[in-house]
Protein backbone atom coordinates (compact mmCIF):
# COMPACT_ATOMS: atom_id res chain seq x y z
CA UNK A 1 0.00 0.00 0.00
CA UNK A 2 2.69 2.49 0.77
CA UNK A 3 6.55 2.94 0.52
CA UNK A 4 8.58 5.25 2.48
CA UNK A 5 4.75 6.85 3.33
CA UNK A 6 4.05 7.32 -0.40
CA UNK A 7 0.85 5.08 -1.85
CA UNK A 8 1.63 3.60 -4.56
CA UNK A 9 0.21 3.88 -7.73
CA UNK A 10 -1.69 0.65 -8.02
CA UNK A 11 -3.65 1.31 -4.61
CA UNK A 12 -4.79 4.47 -5.80
CA UNK A 13 -6.06 3.18 -9.34
CA UNK A 14 -7.91 0.16 -7.68
CA UNK A 15 -9.56 3.05 -4.86
CA UNK A 16 -10.62 5.26 -8.01
CA UNK A 17 -12.49 2.59 -9.46
CA UNK A 18 -14.00 1.55 -6.63
CA UNK A 19 -15.41 4.71 -6.14
CA UNK A 20 -16.31 4.73 -9.49
CA UNK A 21 -18.51 1.29 -8.97
CA UNK A 22 -19.86 2.59 -6.15
CA UNK A 23 -20.61 5.58 -7.52
CA UNK A 24 -22.24 4.08 -10.80
CA UNK A 25 -24.33 1.56 -9.05
CA UNK A 26 -25.45 3.81 -6.78
CA UNK A 27 -26.71 6.41 -9.41
CA UNK A 28 -27.67 3.58 -11.84
CA UNK A 29 -29.91 1.02 -9.75
CA UNK A 30 -32.11 3.48 -7.39
CA UNK A 31 -35.69 3.72 -6.35
CA UNK A 32 -36.83 7.32 -5.16
CA UNK A 33 -38.55 7.42 -1.67
CA UNK A 34 -40.05 9.85 0.66
CA UNK A 35 -37.16 12.32 0.31
CA UNK A 36 -34.19 10.08 -0.89
CA UNK A 37 -34.06 7.22 -3.06
CA UNK A 38 -33.03 3.87 -2.46
CA UNK A 39 -29.93 1.44 -4.60
CA UNK A 40 -27.67 -1.09 -4.60
CA UNK A 41 -24.34 1.06 -4.08
CA UNK A 42 -24.72 -0.10 -0.27
CA UNK A 43 -23.23 -4.11 -1.18
CA UNK A 44 -20.48 -2.05 -2.83
CA UNK A 45 -19.65 -0.30 0.23
CA UNK A 46 -19.39 -3.37 2.08
CA UNK A 47 -17.34 -5.20 -0.44
CA UNK A 48 -15.12 -2.26 -0.01
CA UNK A 49 -14.73 -2.83 3.40
CA UNK A 50 -13.65 -5.88 3.27
CA UNK A 51 -11.51 -5.53 0.10
CA UNK A 52 -9.88 -2.48 1.30
CA UNK A 53 -10.03 -2.28 4.97
CA UNK A 54 -10.82 0.21 7.27
CA UNK A 55 -9.04 3.35 5.83
CA UNK A 56 -9.22 2.73 2.27
CA UNK A 57 -12.65 0.94 1.81
CA UNK A 58 -14.05 4.15 4.25
CA UNK A 59 -12.25 6.81 1.86
CA UNK A 60 -14.31 4.43 -1.04
CA UNK A 61 -17.41 4.62 0.47
CA UNK A 62 -17.74 7.97 1.51
CA UNK A 63 -16.52 9.70 -2.29
CA UNK A 64 -18.53 7.06 -3.97
CA UNK A 65 -21.80 7.38 -2.35
CA UNK A 66 -21.05 11.58 -2.08
CA UNK A 67 -20.37 11.87 -6.03
CA UNK A 68 -23.45 9.90 -6.50
CA UNK A 69 -25.79 12.54 -4.40
CA UNK A 70 -24.06 15.57 -6.10
CA UNK A 71 -24.15 14.19 -9.82
CA UNK A 72 -27.77 12.76 -9.27
CA UNK A 73 -29.25 15.44 -7.90
CA UNK A 74 -28.93 15.07 -3.99
CA UNK A 75 -26.05 17.77 -3.16
CA UNK A 76 -28.69 18.41 0.02
CA UNK A 77 -27.54 14.69 1.08
CA UNK A 78 -23.67 14.93 0.10
CA UNK A 79 -21.77 15.96 3.35
CA UNK A 80 -24.05 13.82 5.60
CA UNK A 81 -23.58 10.66 2.86
CA UNK A 82 -19.62 11.37 3.53
CA UNK A 83 -19.38 11.16 7.26
CA UNK A 84 -22.23 8.18 7.52
CA UNK A 85 -20.90 6.27 4.51
CA UNK A 86 -17.67 6.73 5.50
CA UNK A 87 -18.36 5.61 9.15
CA UNK A 88 -20.44 2.51 7.73
CA UNK A 89 -17.45 1.36 5.74
CA UNK A 90 -15.23 1.44 8.36
CA UNK A 91 -17.48 -0.28 11.14
CA UNK A 92 -17.83 -2.97 8.46
CA UNK A 93 -14.78 -3.41 8.06
CA UNK A 94 -13.21 -3.61 12.01
CA UNK A 95 -16.15 -6.00 12.37
CA UNK A 96 -15.16 -7.99 9.70
CA UNK A 97 -11.80 -8.40 10.41
CA UNK A 98 -11.82 -8.53 14.45
CA UNK A 99 -10.40 -11.31 16.26
CA UNK A 100 -9.31 -14.37 13.93
CA UNK A 101 -11.07 -13.56 11.48
CA UNK A 102 -9.90 -11.88 7.84
CA UNK A 103 -12.87 -10.68 6.42
CA UNK A 104 -13.64 -14.18 4.83
CA UNK A 105 -16.34 -15.28 7.30
CA UNK A 106 -19.50 -15.65 5.82
CA UNK A 107 -21.39 -15.41 9.04
CA UNK A 108 -19.11 -12.71 10.96
CA UNK A 109 -18.95 -10.58 7.77
CA UNK A 110 -23.38 -10.56 7.55
CA UNK A 111 -23.14 -9.84 11.24
CA UNK A 112 -20.65 -7.12 10.44
CA UNK A 113 -22.25 -5.56 7.30
CA UNK A 114 -26.32 -5.52 9.75
CA UNK A 115 -24.36 -3.84 12.38
CA UNK A 116 -22.98 -1.15 9.67
CA UNK A 117 -26.03 -1.53 8.46
CA UNK A 118 -28.26 -0.35 11.71
CA UNK A 119 -25.65 2.43 11.82
CA UNK A 120 -26.77 3.81 8.43
CA UNK A 121 -30.20 3.61 9.08
CA UNK A 122 -30.16 5.75 12.09
CA UNK A 123 -27.74 7.78 10.93
CA UNK A 124 -30.00 8.99 8.00
CA UNK A 125 -33.00 8.59 10.27
CA UNK A 126 -31.50 11.73 12.30
CA UNK A 127 -30.10 13.13 8.58
CA UNK A 128 -33.32 13.31 7.32
CA UNK A 129 -34.99 15.05 10.22
CA UNK A 130 -32.39 17.49 9.82
CA UNK A 131 -32.85 17.83 6.28
CA UNK A 132 -36.76 17.99 6.89
CA UNK A 133 -36.86 20.46 9.70
CA UNK A 134 -34.49 22.90 8.39
CA UNK A 135 -35.00 22.17 4.78
CA UNK A 136 -38.08 21.10 3.79
CA UNK A 137 -40.43 22.00 6.20
CA UNK A 138 -38.91 24.46 7.98
CA UNK A 139 -42.50 25.05 10.14
CA UNK A 140 -42.06 21.78 11.57
CA UNK A 141 -40.74 21.69 14.94
CA UNK A 142 -38.09 18.69 14.89
CA UNK A 143 -39.93 16.28 16.86
CA UNK A 144 -42.84 16.71 13.96
CA UNK A 145 -39.34 16.36 11.52
CA UNK A 146 -38.58 13.07 13.69
CA UNK A 147 -41.89 11.67 12.90
CA UNK A 148 -41.51 12.19 9.45
CA UNK A 149 -38.28 10.68 8.80
CA UNK A 150 -39.26 7.34 9.79
CA UNK A 151 -40.84 7.43 6.62
CA UNK A 152 -37.73 6.15 5.03
CA UNK A 153 -36.91 3.17 7.76
CA UNK A 154 -38.30 0.87 6.04
CA UNK A 155 -36.41 1.82 2.25
CA UNK A 156 -33.21 2.16 3.90
CA UNK A 157 -33.50 -1.07 6.00
CA UNK A 158 -34.02 -3.34 2.64
CA UNK A 159 -31.52 -1.11 1.11
CA UNK A 160 -29.43 -2.87 4.05
CA UNK A 161 -30.43 -6.51 3.33
CA UNK A 162 -30.41 -6.30 -0.30
CA UNK A 163 -26.87 -4.80 0.04
CA UNK A 164 -25.80 -7.28 2.12
CA UNK A 165 -27.03 -10.24 -0.23
CA UNK A 166 -25.02 -8.16 -2.78
CA UNK A 167 -21.50 -8.02 -1.04
CA UNK A 168 -21.38 -11.64 0.46
CA UNK A 169 -22.35 -12.70 -3.65
CA UNK A 170 -19.54 -10.60 -4.90
CA UNK A 171 -17.52 -11.78 -2.04
CA UNK A 172 -18.07 -15.52 -2.94
CA UNK A 173 -17.15 -14.67 -6.46
CA UNK A 174 -13.75 -12.77 -5.83
CA UNK A 175 -12.69 -14.62 -3.30
CA UNK A 176 -9.58 -15.92 -4.84
CA UNK A 177 -9.05 -14.14 -7.36
CA UNK A 178 -8.31 -10.48 -5.69
CA UNK A 179 -6.11 -9.96 -2.58
CA UNK A 180 -8.05 -9.38 0.54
Amino acid sequence: MEINGRIKTKTIVEMALMIAIICLVTMTMKVPTVIGYTHLGDGFVFVAAVVFGKRRGAIAAALGMTLADILGGYAIWAPFTFVIKAVMAYIAATLAYRNDYNGDNVKNNIFAFAVAGAWMVLAYYLANAVIVRYIYVESASFYESLVLALADIPANTMQIAVGIVVAILLLKAIKGKIRF
